[in-house]
């Protein structure tokens, strides 16, 4: 098969783990960056051009679209749906899952475990927005944040009423959590492909801090998820619609708790902790949907 892959580099080690695993399946794959495509829409004959060539007889595209090119990562993903080429994220998937907010809202419908969370339009009851999660310690995310980033642990109630006043001064817009103490700083990550979870890793922040997002220093190590966690992570990924997904999560005391799922989770951490080649599975199942 002719594969296409969205990625800004082809040096990324999950592009790389990408290219690998197709090539070894004997498939013809080539990494282009979105942004230097060039999108021509006309009647019935949508066409998109890559450095001046037209990209045609393509079976499949894997989109790596970052947060920082959302806006025009998913208009690229959707000319390639309106051209009937297969893609392992769609493109309503991807602008969904890029609203944390929104994202929250579908997960919540499907009756999935969730950290108590509240959104306000920059409201001046702070004290209310506190109390709605179980007052201090409590966590403030950037709406837009990624890999740990805009991401607050406030460890009292002061503290996180300057953070948030802070915040709505800028018109930053925030989610306020629930701290989920008996997670003890560390998280979950369940890869999903196809509707199936083919790795886990427990991810645990480094001394000091509370973010276990490995790009923040944290370590991962293999994991087997009970049934709950496994089923929870499977119904996030189908609630949102993502055909290969990482589903963060906590233990808590009430069962598993979704945290985000993510549309282009990163190879490197899942394959190194579980020693699975999750780049050969994600290529499995573009053969069996092409």
């Amino acid at each position: 098969m002719n594969i296409k892959i969205l990625s800004r580099s082809a040096n990324l080690y999950s592009t790389d783990a990408l290219v690998q695993a197709a090539v070894k399946r004997r498939h013809n794959v080539q990494v282009i960056d979105p942004l230097s495509c060039d999108i021509v829409i006309e009647k019935q004959k949508p066409e998109i051009y890559y450095r001046g060539k037209k990209l045609d007889h393509v079976d499949a595209v894997i989109p790596r679209i970052g947060s920082s090119i959302t806006f025009y990562g998913t208009a690229v993903v959707r000319q390639f749906e309106m051209m009937n080429v297969f893609t392992t994220l769609k493109s309503q998937a991807l602008v969904q899952c890029r609203d944390k907010l929104r994202s929250l809202q579908i997960l919540s419908k499907a009756g999935l475990g969730l950290p108590k969370t509240v959104f306000t339009n920059y409201s001046k009851d702070i004290a209310g927005v506190i109390s709605h999660v179980g007052g201090a310690p409590l966590i403030i995310k950037l709406l837009e944040g990624t890999q740990g980033l805009g991401v607050v642990l406030a460890d009292t109630n002061n503290a996180a009423e300057s953070v948030i006043e802070a915040f709505n001064g800028l018109q930053a817009r925030v989610i306020v959590q629930e701290f989920i103490k008996e997670a003890k700083g560390a998280d979950i990550r369940a890869f999903v492909v196809d509707g199936e979870v083919v790795g886990a890793m427990k991810r645990q922040a480094k001394e000091g801090e509370f973010r276990s997002n490995l790009h923040r220093g944290g370590t991962a190590t293999i994991i087997q998820l009970t049934d709950e966690e496994e089923k929870a992570a499977i119904m996030a990924a189908k609630s949102l619609k993502i055909a290969v997904a990482g589903v963060d999560m906590l233990q808590s005391e009430r069962g598993p708790l979704i945290l985000e799922v993510n549309t282009s989770p990163g190879l490197e951490g899942i394959q190194r902790a579980t020693g699975k080649d999750i780049a050969k599975t994600i290529i499995k199942y573009i053969e069996r949907s092409a």
